[in-house]
């Protein structure tokens, strides 16, 4: 049996009852990383095999994870943080597990896009996911382009040192729309900073964020009154 297991995306408390015992009793836990996991584990005083399951070696780790639920070894699959298979590996594994008949299940638990969408205030219902905005600079013009034409939301995944860039683009093509950066999660300096591309762009500069960083932009056509910079 495949076990997907969300871990905290920053406080440690904010992993369920079911996560922690579902980690005491499979056979092998499957994580991106297992040093970092390894200290989650300590905290929740489990101690278990552990095998790396990541973006570089999940395409052959996938046939040797099946391999070994064939033979009827229960796995749980946990990322750094965070639900598997939401930009992060598991969605290859659980296609494979589909296709080979193997059962498997899905634990609910932390996902930084739900957090980010409902702290941003900008949710309405319907939103759109895009994963991580692209490096290039070409592929994440479109992508802005794209998000502020929606009716709905759109939450991207964002790094702390291309956050500036991602306003800047934004201040370009639509310097009035309103946007939230939500940082750093259910952690101590949590914060969901609302504004114009312009002024975040400005704040950010002067003040680097550090940490990781969802990017909300409103939709095309907002139902919310104008919000001006708030932080809490």
């Amino acid at each position: 049996m495949l076990f997907i297991v969300p871990t905290p995306i920053g406080n440690l408390d904010d992993i369920t009852l079911r996560a922690i015992r579902v980690l005491g009793e499979v056979d092998l836990i499957a994580a991106e990383d297992t040093r970092h996991s390894g200290m989650l584990l300590k905290h929740l005083g489990i101690s278990k095999p552990m095998i790396s399951f990541h973006q570089h070696n999940e395409a052959s780790r996938t046939c040797e994870l099946i391999e070994k639920l064939t033979a009827g070894q229960s796995i749980a699959v946990i990322t750094d943080a965070g639900t598997p298979g939401i930009s992060d590996p598991g969605a290859r594994l659980i296609r494979s597990c589909v296709q080979a008949g193997i059962g498997y299940t899905v634990l609910p638990g932390a996902c930084a896009v739900v957090l980010a969408i409902v702290g941003s205030g900008l949710g309405t219902g319907e939103f759109v996911f895009r994963g991580f905005l692209p490096v290039k600079s070409g592929q994440r013009e479109r992508e802005i382009t794209s998000a502020i034409q929606r009716d709905e939301p759109t939450v991207f995944y964002e790094s702390p040192y291309r956050l500036v860039k991602s306003l800047r683009v934004l201040e370009k093509i639509s310097p009035e729309h309103k946007v939230c950066v939500a940082r750093e999660l259910s952690k101590k300096f949590e914060e969901f900073r609302h504004g114009l591309p312009t002024d975040l762009a400005a704040h950010y500069e002067a003040h680097p964020p550090k940490g990781e960083i969802c990017l909300i932009v409103d939709g095309a056509k907002p139902t919310r009154p104008a919000r001006t910079a708030i932080e809490h």
